[in-house]
Order: C-alpha cells, then sequence, then structure tokens
C-alpha cells in the first residue's frame, strides 16, 4: 500500500473506490470497464498532479518513505557489491555505506547515504545522517579508488550530518571538509545523484563531483526548508514560503548550472515505481561513465574546479 502525501487526497480517494470495486466484483456483476475508466483517471491525475509539484510538494515527495534508499540501489544497480566497513580510526557508521561494485561491466566504487525503511533499521542508520567516521569512511574509500583506477559513485540522501555533540566532539566540520577536498583531488570520476533529500554539509562532502545528476523530484539546498523558516521568520510553519524561496529543486539547481543532468522519474513519483526509477538512473550512469572515464587525470581535476568556480558566475 502506498502512503499518500497530503496533495494526493484526490488519488487516494479513486484508489480506494478502485479496491472497493475489485472486492464487490463477481461472476453476477462485472465491474472491470468502470475499474479500468478509473485506473485511467488515476494515471491522469497523478501525471496532472506531479506535473506541478510546488517546492514544497517536491519537499514531500524527496522524504517519502516509500521512495528507494541506498540498499535498493545497490540491489537495482549493482552486481557483486562488497561492502567495505570502518575508517581505521574510530569505528564504522551505519549512514554512510561503500563498497566496490560493478554497474554492468563497469567496475565502481559506490558510496551513499542509507536513511532505512521500518523503524528499527532507521535508528541502525541514525535516518542517514552521519558521524565524523562517517566521513572518514568515506575518504577511505574514495582514496582507494583513486589508488586503484576505479570511478567513484555517490548517491546522495540526507537531511544533514548528525548535530549531536558526540559527532562535534570527534570533529564533524573538519570531517566534512576533509571528504569534500577529498572528491575535489580525485584523479578518477566522481559522479554523484541527489536520489532523495540532499542537505547541507552532509550532501556536499560526497557531492562535490564531475557531474551532478538529480533525481526529477529530490531537493538539495543547503538548509532544510524548516530551518530556513526558522531562521529567517521565527517559524517553521513558514517552511512552503522558505522551499520557494531556496530554488532547492532540480529544475531550479539545473537551470542555476548546479545540476548537471534530471533523472526523470515515474509517474507519481520513484515510490512509486522503484524498479523503473532505478533503471534510469543505470541509464544514466552508463553514459556518464561512459563519457568520463576515458578523461585524462588532470583533465578530471580541472573540470571538477572550473565546475565549482563557475557556480555563481
Amino acid at each position: 500500500m502506498v502512503s499518500y502525501l497530503d496533495f494526493e487526497k484526490p488519488v487516494a480517494e479513486l484508489q480506494t473506490r478502485i479496491a472497493e470495486l475489485r472486492k464487490a466484483t463477481s461472476d453476477e456483476m462485472d465491474l472491470d470497464r468502470e475499474i479500468s475508466d478509473l485506473e485511467v483517471k488515476v494515471q491522469k491525475l497523478l501525471r496532472d498532479t506531479y506535473a506541478h509539484l510546488t517546492p514544497w510538494q517536491k519537499t514531500q515527495v524527496a522524504r517519502h518513505p516509500e521512495r528507494p534508499h541506498f540498499h535498493d540501489y545497490i540491489s537495482g544497480l549493482c552486481e557483486d557489491f562488497i561492502p567495505l566497513a570502518g575508517d581505521r580510526l574510530f569505528g564504522e557508521d551505519e549512514a554512510i555505506i561503500g563498497g566496490l561494485a560493478r554497474i554492468d561491466n563497469q567496475r565502481v566504487m559506490i558510496i551513499g547515504q542509507e536513511k532505512g525503511n521500518d523503524t528499527a533499521s532507521r535508528i541502525k542508520h541514525n535516518f542517514g545522517m552521519a558521524r565524523p567516521e562517517g566521513y572518514r569512511k568515506a575518504i577511505r574509500l574514495m582514496k582507494m579508488a583513486d589508488r586503484f583506477g576505479l570511478p567513484v559513485v555517490s548517491l546522495v540522501d540526507t537531511s544533514g550530518a548528525f548535530p549531536g555533540i558526540d559527532a562535534e566532539e570527534r570533529g564533524q566540520a573538519e570531517a566534512i571538509a576533509r571528504s569534500t577536498e577529498t572528491c575535489l583531488s580525485l584523479g578518477v570520476p566522481l559522479i554523484s545523484v541527489i536520489v532523495g533529500e540532499g542537505g547541507s554539509g552532509g550532501a556536499i562532502a560526497i557531492a562535490a563531483a564531475n557531474r551532478l545528476l538529480m533525481f526529477e523530484h529530490a531537493i538539495y539546498s543547503v538548509i532544510s526548508p524548516e530551518g530556513c523558516a526558522s531562521i529567517l521568520w521565527r517559524d517553521a510553519g513558514k517552511a512552503s514560503d522558505a522551499a520557494t524561496a531556496m530554488k532547492l529543486t532540480a529544475t531550479d539547481l539545473y537551470g542555476l548550472g548546479i545540476v548537471d543532468r534530471i533523472v526523470l522519474e515515474p509517474v507519481g513519483g520513484a515510490h512509486r515505481d522503484p524498479k523503473s526509477a532505478i533503471a534510469a538512473l543505470k541509464t544514466a550512469l552508463l553514459q556518464e561513465l561512459a563519457f568520463l572515464t576515458p578523461m585524462d587525470q588532470d583533465v578530471l581535476r580541472s573540470m571538477r574546479r572550473k565546475k565549482f568556480l563557475d557556480i555563481g558566475g
């Protein structure tokens, strides 16, 4: 069963009606035609609704609990995934997962945040909010990939780095800065994808890439809309206004030159058809890898440097 967002109530009503008709269908009563007509209406309503989402509605879609997460992408994108754990300094952080994998015949190092999909896994993965050891693990894996000439793919889905006291005590800001520096210094291709929510330094730490891809209904910003509203208006209830002002959607960021490519989602969002969403991402990644892999180390570094220096120019 799909969890419906507030703006999807008309869709939910139609789906409820379809479910009722299916239960009522019997040998004496053939309701297939009516059900078919309602299903067509649902698809049209979803297309119309998702074609005109506001930034705040896109934020809700990006945070949808049934949206595919890192483990889902690993299952659909990769063969022979070998997880690599620990930062070799403090310990293991479950919010960031990474390891060696193959996407078709292309060997890569893949890294990303995992939010979890139920209460137990969300607590285990700390809702995708990494501590310093998570970013130091990412640094270790990126440097390993650089040493062995493997492209790096990062999948971003976090509201931000963990803001707890223990994380600050272990050098959260320094770990994020070092991770960002490592991204920029790599001599191998780095492709990052905002698959859900890309928040603050917790996102950019693994997303300072040659090519930044973004799902159609994902968001990417320096702060959450609620946080922005609390700072500007002292009222988190103005998150909708903040989301509009922040230009955090894929379309906005593509227009600003921050995002290089938008990956289209199935009608009604990636959570309605994860397999199609993951297949679309796989196609995009293979194209980007084919474009970047032949490039020289110096060209890749120069390309990355120019990309970020040109932002806002």
